[in-house]
């Protein structure tokens, strides 16, 4: 059994990865920002930044699985947006990093972003080899820390494992995908049915199985890995099949490119309309043939048990 300290326990992923930690047998410890009944092994650390303590909540503990973030923000009110994510994301991580080498921790396990190699793909999806290419404050950040983590490990000899997921959905999934849900749950009409992209998810389940393994899987040491559900969809396809799981038709209506790109520069929804209709698939190959994973668990039904969860919100109260 093994003693881990998981970061962002209280986040969407966090608190999936926490049970799938516990229910695989092994210890998980996680990180509160305040004291939290809900975990009551857990250990308090207010902020994450380059001068954390991290002495008290690294004890007995053999891996660190870090997923606590700033994250992306579509309206960011700082001055400096990029001094505010390379605060917590980049100088936080690394100061994590090099406390739990110094405690002799094991394996670093770090979840970062599909958003360091880019924001869409063209004819080839993305590789664990290709160049980066971080567009926002967010993924510089998230790629700063990835370079500083090989640093450490260079260093210490600390394995570290690297995770890029693409979005994330399931059961507790806030932001777009929620949107989502509530547009086709309204019957909102979309004019989105000649869209022909294609679209790499990743579903709760399927991520912290994925993670789980990273922690354990003795190849995954010192590699950063690509993860999807490797079934890419189109956003008409995405909208059908969790319309059918809600028992609805999809109520879209096709609308020619040039003037839907058209509209939403008039909006201001330009990066809103490049997230529904660009393409961004993930290769991940290198998931399967270095550690062996194909994902436990098909779309429909990771996309069943968001909509179950979301229909319970409805009834919950």
């Amino acid at each position: 059994m093994k003693t881990i300290l998981l970061t962002g326990a209280t986040g969407f992923v966090g608190t999936g990865l926490a049970e799938r930690i516990e229910d695989s047998g092994n210890r998980v410890v996680p990180v509160v920002r305040r004291p939290a009944g809900r975990f009551p092994d857990a250990r308090v650390v207010p902020d994450i930044d380059a001068s954390t303590d991290w002495g008290d909540a690294l004890q007995e503990i053999d891996t660190v699985m870090h997923l606590a973030a700033r994250v992306h923000v579509m309206k960011d009110t700082q001055e400096r947006p990029l001094d505010a994510f390379r605060r917590v994301n980049t100088l936080g991580t690394l100061q994590l990093a090099r406390s739990a080498a110094a405690k002799g921790i094991a394996r670093f396990v770090y979840l970062s972003t599909v958003k360091v190699n880019g924001e869409s793909t063209g004819k080839q999806p993305f590789r664990e080899t290709d160049a980066p290419h971080p567009a926002d404050p967010y993924a510089v950040s998230k790629w700063e820390a990835e370079q500083g983590l090989y640093q450490v490990m260079e260093e210490t000899g600390m394995e570290v494992v690297i995770v890029r997921p693409p979005l994330v959905y399931g059961p507790g999934v806030g932001g777009n995908f929620l949107r989502l849900l509530e547009w086709i749950q309204k019957g909102v009409p979309l004019p989105l049915a000649a869209v022909d992209n294609r679209r790499s998810l990743v579903g709760l389940s399927n991520l912290c199985d994925f993670l789980l393994l990273c922690a354990r899987h003795p190849g995954a040491a010192g590699e950063t890995f690509l993860v999807s559900d490797d079934q890419d969809l189109s956003t008409p396809g995405l909208f059908e099949r969790i319309a059918r799981q809600m028992g609805r038709s999809p109520r879209l209506w096709p609308l020619p490119a040039p003037v839907l790109r058209g509209l939403a520069a008039l909006l201001g929804q330009e990066r809103s309309l490049s997230r529904l209709t660009g393409s961004l698939r993930l290769d991940i190959q290198k998931s399967r043939t270095v550690l062996g994973w194909q994902p436990p668990d098909s779309v429909d039904t990771e996309i069943a048990r968001s909509v179950a969860w979301f229909s319970g919100l409805g009834t919950s109260g």
